[in-house]
């Protein structure tokens, strides 16, 4: 079995505002919560960036981020964890969303851009809506894009003669995702009511190859950690990498435009 991508919290926030929108837009979409104070749990927090934003939005939270990166959960602790102005708590913790499970009733439970990394994760929803308080929303988004030009010119490079033997089978295919339909077959079979749409944003990236330093950040992280140890590799996969991204990307004189579809699903037990 491949081992777990290793992440880069540095390489990851290099394109933090863009990463944030779509889960403003989420908690945007979230109803009112039922604890006085709310707890609730981030699944999947990464460096805790967005994490702080729900105690912006609930001030008197206990909020716990859950991951199962080191390096993420360092990064969230050392600039994020403490109490919150509003009288509530923000911390972190290690778990793996693949068998995390409620240990209490939590009043939200939401995931930002981390279930597309586990297999199977709608056959997690029961569960999760089980750890529900009454009334408590589970909200979620998953990038939508597996079939853009930065995933499948990846998967076709990992795939091809010079690298399958290293990276064939590495990368996720349009599977790691649920069409949006099939999101909300599931969670009203729960019992929730639930709003699930789509969004493709248009991200004008700035820099030198831009869409490549953005999928560092992410979607390339197995590839970087399958060639960790063999530098010239790296850089020649990379590379091959790179030409495709910027015929597929080009720049211009404002910047790239970086298409970028994400699905969303917010789901309301019944009280």
């Amino acid at each position: 079995m491949p081992a777990a991508p290793t992440w880069d919290p540095a390489q990851y926030l290099r394109h933090a505002g863009h990463r944030a929108r779509p889960f403003a837009d989420l908690l945007a979409r979230v109803p009112d919560l039922p604890g006085t104070p709310p707890r609730i749990a981030d699944l999947g927090c990464g460096p805790g960036n967005v994490t702080a934003l729900l105690a912006e939005r609930w001030p008197t939270a206990h909020i716990t981020g859950y991951d199962n990166s080191p390096q993420m959960l360092d990064k969230a602790d050392a600039e994020h964890a403490g109490p919150t102005p509003g009288g509530g708590r923000l911390d972190f913790a290690p778990a793996d969303v693949r068998t995390w499970t409620p240990a209490q009733p939590y009043d939200l439970l939401v995931s930002n851009a981390t279930l597309q990394w586990v297999p199977g994760h709608a056959e997690r929803f029961g569960e999760w809506v089980a750890g529900l308080a009454p009334g408590g929303t589970f909200a979620f988004q998953v990038p939508g894009n597996f079939g853009a030009p930065s995933h499948r010119l990846m998967r076709e490079l990992a795939e091809s003669a010079r690298w399958k033997d290293r990276l064939g089978g590495l990368l996720r295919h349009g599977d790691a995702v649920l069409a949006p339909g099939s999101y909300l077959e599931r969670l009203t079979a729960l019992g929730c009511t639930a709003d699930v749409w789509e969004t493709t944003y248009v991200h004008l990236l700035t820099g030198e190859d831009p869409v490549l330093d953005w999928v560092k950040g992410t979607g390339l992280r197995p590839v970087l950690t399958a060639l960790a140890a063999e530098p010239a590799a790296r850089e020649e996969f990379l590379d091959e990498y790179r030409a495709a991204l910027r015929e597929a990307y080009p720049a211009t004189a404002h910047g790239t435009a970086f298409p970028f579809r994400r699905i969303f699903a917010v789901a309301r037990k019944e009280a």
